[in-house]
């Protein structure tokens, strides 16, 4: 089999479907041969979690990642986050908050000693993570700032053979304009070919979408197409990378649908997630873009409305550990 990178994977929120969603990935043959994994978290969580399930999974006890084996059934580090008594299923708590941000913590800690290789996380809940003390409008840029980035970062989404970024995130749609600017298109697009290197696309087919309806219909009805947007795209081809565009956006998931183009950087946050969720929404998988570690994450949500009763999928958990398994295996490699 060879070896394999160690893949830390943490249970998200407790009071979502992430537990019973780790219990059920961890049945799969794929994922153990893809990766040594290391689950990070309360013992009762996970003992929770496979009880939902249905699930009975062994596990090894280590204190310590020099103790991870290259052979064997995945390891597990306990580590006290969050009281059983303060979780309640389908609840914004923010006990639960806090203590996925602490398991986070452990293993972004464990990342920057060269511990992993990779990370993965089952779903968060914003609400509770600010709840429990995350000072930053998301996760990414609480790991961003927690391990130092200085260079442009961003979110991908993926259905495996189709990514997506964006110049702007977790904003107000009346702020997206002021980040519309060349430099952020140019960074979000160089970015994107990088990733997707090192996901394994030798020679990604990347393109940008346009801000406005109709792609502004020269003009008519906006200029940043014409001002800013088509002039990066330029910028980036005299620099050797064949971006593409820009497409309207309501044409140009229909090139990705047929396989035209492996990735799309797009404007602002919903204008590349309703595509995706509607091609892919079980199965989708959200990469931390830009960090010096790979850290995925289902592309849904703690699904509170069904926690606890079994009913979740775990399609785009598997996914989202089997590409950091990929990317670990390649950042295992650069460090020898």
């Amino acid at each position: 089999m060879g070896k394999r990178p160690i893949l830390a994977v943490t249970f998200g929120d407790a009071s979502g479907i992430g537990p019973e969603l780790v219990a059920k990935a961890m049945a799969r043959s794929d994922i153990h041969e893809a990766a040594r994994i290391v689950l990070v978290g309360d013992g009762w969580v996970w003992s929770e979690g496979q009880r939902i399930a249905g699930a009975g999974i062994r596990t090894t006890p280590i204190t310590d990642w020099s103790q991870v084996s290259e052979s064997g059934s995945p390891a597990i580090i306990e580590i006290p986050t969050v009281a059983k008594a303060g979780i309640v299923p389908g609840q914004v708590s923010t006990e639960a908050g806090r203590g996925a941000r602490e398991a986070l913590r452990f293993c972004l800690d464990a990342a920057m000693r060269r511990n992993v290789d990779a990370i993965c996380f089952a779903p968060l809940n914003k609400q509770a993570m600010k709840k429990g003390g995350m000072a930053f409008e998301d996760e990414l840029h609480y790991f961003a700032d927690y391990l130092d980035v200085k260079e442009y970062f961003c979110e991908f989404n993926t259905l495996g053979t189709l990514w997506t970024s964006r110049i702007s995130s977790h904003v107000p749609l009346a702020d997206v304009p002021k980040f519309i600017t060349k430099d952020r298109i140019k960074a979000a697009a160089r970015l994107t070919y990088k990733t997707l290197n090192a996901a394994g696309f030798a020679q990604p087919r990347v393109a940008v979408a346009a801000l406005n309806p109709h792609g502004g219909d020269g003009g008519t009805c906006g200029r940043e197409e014409i001002d800013v947007i088509a002039p990066a795209a330029q910028e980036l081809n005299a620099e050797g990378l064949p971006i593409l565009g820009p497409y309207p956006a309501d044409t140009i998931f229909l090139k990705a649908r047929d396989g035209l183009l492996d990735a799309i950087v797009t404007m602002y946050h919903d204008q590349g997630q309703v595509a995706v969720k509607l091609l892919g929404f079980e199965r989708g998988v959200t990469v931390q873009g830009g960090l010096p570690v790979p850290i995925t994450t289902p592309a849904h949500g703690t699904a509170f409305d069904i926690a606890g009763q079994g009913r979740a999928r775990d399609e785009a958990m598997a996914q989202a550990l089997l590409l950091a398994a990929k990317m670990g295996s390649a950042r295992m490699v650069t460090r020898g």
